[in-house]
């Protein structure tokens, strides 16, 4: 059997490009399609037990708005994700997207930061 702990580490550690293809790929191949709330129906009955007031330590990074100096912002994008010069191209220009998912507040707030030295308009949710 393979190693569950190694394979969920590789799964954790793909870029956003990386993880659209392993999604086409089990969809394609494998007739697979993953649902669009999955991750929330696995932690739905521990979130619900869990205090209104606890604080959120997971934060996706939306680009909102790519600014003036769009070519700077689309290379901070590819540093961070990963992803090719077109793909980055692509989410800078579509806006509202997000750049990294489930980051930690630390991360995410670096992030934040690059892109907004960058020239963007970035929030955090």
């Amino acid at each position: 059997m393979a190693d569950i702990k190694k394979l969920a580490e590789e799964i954790v550690g793909l870029t956003l490009l990386e993880a659209s293809e392993l999604k086409k790929i089990l969809k394609d191949e494998y007739g697979i399609e993953p649902a669009a709330g999955g991750a929330v129906m696995v932690a739905g009955p521990a979130a619900a037990d869990a205090p209104a007031a606890e604080e959120k330590d997971e934060f996706d990074v939306i680009l909102v708005d790519a600014g003036e100096k769009k070519i700077n912002v689309i290379k901070e994008v590819r540093a961070i994700t990963g992803l090719g010069l077109k793909e980055a191209k692509d989410l800078v220009e579509a806006g509202g997207k997000a750049v990294k998912e489930a980051a930690s507040k630390a991360e995410a707030e670096e992030i934040k930061k690059k892109l907004e030295e960058a020239g963007a308009k970035v929030e955090l949710k």
